[in-house]
This record gives structure tokens, sequence and C-alpha cells, in this order.
């Protein structure tokens, strides 16, 4: 769950992964508008656009039905985009690889309030419907059943609130998604230290002078500091103490991060930051019989694994799996999610299972 100018790979002053060359994927992109949107606070936006990407081809069985839909979820404060990268092409959607796009039909929506979909800094800024991970999730399920025609995704990945998302799919629409994968997502509402950053990165945008009661001209100095301790806690401890061993690496890293990219919008991060209030996938939890494989990373803070709610929640599903996987100097923390090539051997394990096929990544 992260801001996107904070999660460009590697960042900087980090020492960068090689990153593989993928081959060419036919992508191809396009709007869906939706009028007079109601959201469930009764609130409605005149024209919703949703934007989307899409890589490989629906297949359809003997029943005329869409059977090979996979929905890609991006994390807080990104876009589909983030998942398009060279890295995560050639890691999950290349040839051969867990999530083959010419096997697979892969949807990469750019969620509400996200990318190129409808959002605050379109124009009504601080006057823009407030809306919440549910209404994420209601605009994708139209995206998905409406709009492309799918009656039953094949399986969801979804990264960190894209991840959350997931776990609102499994108990929102059972019936409606085979398998699901979120990865760095806890299924209880957030809380700790993730509910505490939230709060207090809004604070630092809310509170900056040029904030100027929401008249602000572009990025502000607040939601510069707010990167800044964002990026704190999303990268890996081990990571950091290996590549910023002295004050001038320090220095350099905090300048790398300390200048937002033009684009950044106070108001998206905001909305998008405070979405997640309504987040709470305990209801109907112990309901779910779907096959769930839940990946979390050993060395991240927002989920940490020492507290082991992935594992006292995930035992009480009787369909479920789960791997934490090592921190180590090589990832990231939370922001290994962005690393597809640390991981997407699990993917492989996902996609086996679901299929069918043997696999010997180990999992609980």
């Amino acid at each position: 769950m992260t801001f996107a100018v904070l999660l460009s790979a590697g960042g900087t002053g980090a020492a960068e992964s090689t990153k593989p060359v993928a081959p060419a994927l036919e992508q191809r992109e396009t709007d869906a508008t939706y009028n007079s949107y109601r959201l469930r606070s009764g609130e409605a936006i005149e024209q919703l656009r949703l934007h989307y990407a899409t890589l490989g081809s629906p297949h359809r069985n003997a029943a005329g039905e869409i059977d090979n839909a996979v929905l890609v979820l991006h994390w807080t404060g990104n876009s589909g985009a983030s998942l398009l990268t060279p890295e995560y092409k050639a890691s999950l959607f290349a040839a051969g690889k867990p999530l083959d796009a010419s096997r697979y039909y892969l949807i990469f929506p750019d969620n509400l309030g996200h990318g190129r979909s409808t959002k605050p800094s379109d124009g009504l800024r601080n006057r823009f419907p407030r809306y919440g991970y549910g209404d994420i999730v209601d605009v994708q399920h139209r995206l998905v059943t409406e709009t492309l025609g799918i009656r039953r995704l094949h399986a969801i990945l979804g990264m960190s609130m894209g991840g959350m998302n997931a776990w609102q799919w499994a108990e929102a629409y059972p019936d409606q998604v085979g398998a699901i994968m979120p990865v760095v997502a806890l299924p209880v509402p957030i809380s700790g230290r993730n509910l505490l950053w939230r709060r207090m990165a809004a604070e630092n945008i809310r509170n900056d002078p040029e904030w100027k009661a929401n008249a602000y001209t572009g990025p502000t100095r607040g939601y510069a500091v707010a990167q800044q301790f964002i990026r704190l806690m999303i990268d890996g401890v081990p990571h950091f103490q290996t590549t910023i061993p002295t004050v001038t690496a320090a220095d350099a890293f905090i300048a790398g991060i300390a200048k937002p990219t033009p684009s950044a919008d106070p108001n998206d991060i905001l909305y998008s930051l405070e979405s997640s209030q309504d987040y709470d996938p305990r209801p109907g939890f112990s309901a779910l019989r779907m096959k769930v494989f839940a990946l979390n990373f050993e060395d991240d803070e927002f989920n940490p694994d020492r507290l082991q709610i992935l594992q006292q929640a995930v035992k009480t599903l009787p369909n479920a799996r789960f791997v934490v996987q090592a921190g180590s100097p090589d990832s990231y923390g939370h922001l290994t999610m962005a690393h597809p090539a640390l991981w997407a051997g699990h993917v492989g394990a996902f996609m086996d299972w679901i299929e069918g096929r043997p696999n010997k990544a180990g999992s609980h």
C-alpha cells in the first residue's frame, strides 16, 4: 500500500536489480465509461471513467463462457501500468511464465481514483465524492461482468491494496472467482503501524502551509515529507542496512525521493489513503471455500510476520495455503511486490495448484 512515486523499482540510492527483458506482448488499453455512477455512500459520479489494459485473449468453453480471465490488481497510489513493466512481463506474463499471456486473458484496471481512471485531480479536488475499497471492488466487478462479459474469473492476483481487494472479491462474489492470491495483504482491518503511517501522511499534507486550504498549485512540501516517511517504512530493513552504509548514501537516497513527479496530486493521495477505512473482510471470512494462496514477505514492516496475523487467519480456512518469503539484503520489504522476479515462483505454485499440476514449491 504505497505512493506511486515511491515505487520506482529499486528506488534512488538503492542497489538496482537486474531487470529481465520481456518479449513483445500485445497490450491493449481502453476506457470503460459509466454514467451517473452511484457509490455506496449514495453520492454519484456524473461520468466514471475506468481505464484498463489487457494482455492475451479470452478463451470460451463449450458453453460459450470466458474461462481464462485473470484480474491483476495494483497497489495504492499507482495504476495498472505498475504491473506492466518489463520485469513484470518477463517474470509473470511472458511465454512459459506462470501467467503466460498466450494462455490467460489478463486484465489490469486503473482503480477508481488512480492512474488514468476518474480521480479527484480531474477537477473536483476535495469536492470529489468519497470512495472506499468497497466502491473500488464494485467498479472492478462491473468492468469484469458487464463491460467484458465475464461470468466467472479464473483467478485474481493482487498486490497490497490489490490483495485486499482480492479478499473482498472472494467474500462478495464467491461464485464469480475461482481462486485468489493476495500478496502482502492481510485479511483484517488496517490497524497498528499501517494505520498510523496513513494518518501521519495525511496530516503532513493537510497541515502544510502550501496546502493553502486545498488551493495548492502543485505537489506540496507536506506531500514530499510524506513520501520520505513512507519510503522509510516500505523498504526492507536488511536492504537499507546494505545499501545505505554512510551519510553520503543516506543523503543521496533522500535527495532521490524528495521531489514528487509533476503529476503527483495531494488530493489523489489523500483520497486513496483514506479509501481504506471501510476495509474489513472479517464478517464473511470463515465462509470462504475457494482456493486461497496468500504470500507475505518476512521483511515487510507493514504486515509484520512476527504478529502471525496471516498464519492465524489462513488456518481457519479449509482450502488455503500461505507462504512467508524470507527477507534478505536483496529484497525490499513490502516493496518486494514491485520486483516480481523475486517471488514469481510462488505465483507458479499458485497456478499449478489451481490447475491441478504438480509443483514442488513449498507452502503451508
